[in-house]
């Protein structure tokens, strides 16, 4: 008979999937988060992933409609548009729109109101926007950053106005860093996590240097980095600041699917058609 393994990760992440499924109040509360390094504060615990099996078969599609708007497109048929203005679609009729509020081009104040799911990157009343909701197959969260009060002021910050959306879906952590104005600190890399693919602005000059960006993307490591907010720095200036360390993938589509089984072995850059 073959031996049970099971690992304080597995168990933790059983009891929160019990508590998802039980009726009453624990409904409220979202799954444990696959994309958090749970494991990594634990002694000899191997992290153990519930959407394995379900990432062998699923592809999450992701097409880069414009400016900082990526669109994903799940499994199970949820259609993303991160930092929705509504003015890049590329086609595409999203049921769930993320935004941040750093320039109107990142966010609208009158969505269509068709669109079943309107997630704001900053707060009300002084509150930070938090965000930890389920739809369809993914789950959508946030972690907080500040942005300038002023156009190219970076002393003058207003607190908590940009969120970076992380979404898991079929065993993919996929993030979209928004409208970043300063470098991370170790407390939001905890809160952000794993990252098989993230969205990166790289104009250089909008958001945080290019220097500062390139130091991120490099500390996220992350298997597939596709570059946003490209109309202010040439992609070769990008490259150029990863030292070798990701290949470079240009395709002539502004689409591609992607697994978790299909990610690629060493860290590349994807830069798809668009501006």
């Amino acid at each position: 008979m073959p031996r049970l393994r099971l690992t304080i990760a597995s168990v933790l992440a059983a009891i929160g999937v019990i508590l998802w499924q039980a009726p009453g109040a624990a409904r409220d509360k979202p799954p444990p988060s696959e994309c958090l390094a749970i494991a990594q504060s634990l002694p000899r615990v191997m992290f153990a992933s519930l959407s394995r099996a379900a990432a062998e078969t699923n592809e999450v599609t992701i097409t880069y409609a414009g400016h900082s708007t990526y669109i994903l497109e799940t499994p199970r048929n949820v259609t993303i548009a991160t930092d929705f203005s509504g003015a890049y679609t590329a086609g595409k009729s999203p049921n769930v729109v993320t935004m941040n509020r750093a320039h109107s081009t990142h966010y609208t104040l009158s969505p269509d109101p068709r669109i079943a799911h309107v997630l704001r990157g900053w707060g009300e009343d002084g509150q930070p926007a938090r965000h930890a909701i389920v739809i369809g197959d993914v789950l959508i969260r946030n972690v907080t950053t500040d942005i300038r009060a002023y156009r190219f002021d970076s002393e003058a910050l207003q607190k908590d106005g940009n969120s970076i959306f992380i979404f898991e879906v079929a065993g993919l952590c996929i993030g979209h860093l928004g409208h970043l104005h300063h470098p991370l600190d170790e407390t939001h890399y905890a809160a952000i996590g794993r990252l098989d693919i993230v969205m990166v602005p790289i104009d250089g000059t909008f958001t945080l240097s290019l220097g500062g960006m390139s130091e991120i993307t490099r500390r996220l490591r992350s298997s597939i980095v596709l570059p946003m907010h490209r109309f202010a720095t040439p992609l070769s200036d990008f490259l150029a600041q990863m030292n070798g360390q990701f290949e470079m993938d240009i395709r002539p589509e502004r689409s591609f699917s992607i697994s978790r089984d299909t990610l690629p072995k060493k860290p590349t850059i994807i830069v798809l058609d668009g501006v």
